[in-house]
């Protein structure tokens, strides 16, 4: 059986949605395809002397409402068609928050883990090179992703500079404070999740206070939004897993503790002595309030999807669910809120940070903390209210809403020439 196409995935959610707002044929198509797909394959000098030749990918699929904006990837199952499906949905994640940003992509073949410190920096000067043909702080701004971190924004950005000749603060956001970062960075994508969270379990007339939650991941975003899920809004949250495996704890967790933990534990949460060991399937058939899948992509699939007994999902990973899951999850009466808004904090804290680079003004944390959670309570009582208008699910409507806005700029903007 052949893998399956995240970029098909993404796709199909798209249609569905266009089906619903009687979206026309010509529009479908102008927003189904990438505007841009570029392949670079570029040489790196590894330590010992030899020449390795990487592939990376950018792809920049909408930009009828601003620059491209998304992410760069370090992953050894990179491929364009994931880095495709990607930029397609932060279009969407883009729009659905009403930020003026269209949506990018990026990503290299490589597992980082190979590497040292020096290979990693040379290869991300060489790729980020090697796409500066297409990117620019007014026409696509590139971000951290998957094993890709501020570090690797500051070498970029200083690549980017150098061979322009002067420094741009707003080429790449996720920067380190130092060199034009924004406060609340770190944080964003996980207080975002955090937010929606609250927002469908208030929804749902239940309380935060007393519900139970898991978390399957424990990067940046799982283990931000399990802290601030268990630390702002007071909710247990009795499961946690990250490649490793997962952990079961029915009085809840201290997620400052096993973060510590973790970061003392070559990165993995394994061995952590206050909780049960249980593994990644165990963890999504938790019987919990709230799942929150924030690890890789297709982590929910028809195999496992009946085995799902939260009564909310919050995607914070991208894609987390295969769209014959979801008919399944939806079936079974369990509240979907979609990856391209739930996770939606960290593109909009780029944009804070975009902003203040190209004003060279720069926020207190609670100022953007104020304005975050402003935007996102906004879009998921927009993405409600489109919901309850045309009697559909969560993610249909947040595309419906998302691709109101971006078919509505690609009108104005008409067709050159």
């Amino acid at each position: 059986m052949a893998e399956t196409s995240l970029f098909q995935n993404a796709l199909k959610q798209f249609n569905k949605a266009a089906d619903v707002m009687d979206l026309s044929q010509s529009m479908r198509q102008v927003l189904s395809f990438p505007k841009r797909e570029l392949t670079v394959n570029f040489p790196v000098r590894m330590d010992n002397g030899e020449i390795k030749v990487f592939t990376g990918h950018r792809v920049q699929h909408n930009v009828a409402r601003g620059p491209a904006k998304g992410g760069i990837r370090y992953h050894q199952n990179v491929t364009l068609d994931e880095v495709k499906a990607l930029a397609f949905w932060m279009t969407w994640k883009c729009a659905v928050v009403g930020i003026p940003y269209g949506g990018g992509k990026g990503g290299v073949c490589v597992n980082p883990q190979e590497l040292s410190i020096n290979e990693i920096e040379r290869l991300s000067r060489r790729y980020f090179s090697e796409i500066q043909i297409i990117i620019g702080e007014g026409e696509d701004i590139p971000a951290p992703d998957v094993n890709t971190n501020a570090q690797i924004m500051a070498w970029y950005m200083d690549t980017y500079s150098m061979n322009i000749g002067h420094s741009v603060l707003g080429i790449v956001t996720g920067k380190p404070l130092e060199i034009g970062g924004s406060k609340g960075r770190t944080e964003a994508t996980g207080r975002g999740v955090r937010v929606v969270a609250e927002e469908a379990l208030r929804y749902k007339d239940m309380d935060p206070k007393k519900a139970k939650v898991a978390v399957q991941g424990f990067g940046n975003v799982g283990s931000y939004a399990a802290k601030l899920i268990a630390e702002e809004m007071g909710s247990r949250v009795v499961g946690l897993s990250d490649v490793s495996g997962g952990l079961y704890n029915p009085d809840g967790f201290d997620i400052d503790d096993l973060m510590a933990y973790r970061d003392q534990n070559n990165g993995v949460i394994e061995g952590y002595p206050k909780g049960q060991k249980i593994s990644n399937e165990d963890l999504l058939s938790l019987d919990v309030d709230v799942l929150v899948p924030a690890a890789l992509e297709n982590a929910i699939t028809e195999k496992n999807a009946r085995n799902v007994r939260a009564k909310i999902v919050v995607e914070g990973a991208n894609g987390p669910m295969t769209p014959e899951a979801e008919d399944m999850i939806l079936a079974n009466n369990i509240f979907v809120v979609p990856d391209f808004l739930a996770n939606a904090g960290g593109v909009t804290v780029s944009y804070f940070e975009w902003v203040q680079g190209l004003q060279h003004y720069f926020w207190d944390v609670e100022d953007v903390r104020r304005a975050l959670h402003k935007i996102m309570k906004e879009a998921f009582g927009s993405v409600i209210s489109t919901m309850n208008k045309y009697s559909i699910d969560m993610r249909t409507a947040a595309y419906v809403d998302a691709i109101e806005k971006v078919a509505l700029a690609t009108k104005l903007r008409g067709i050159y020439p």
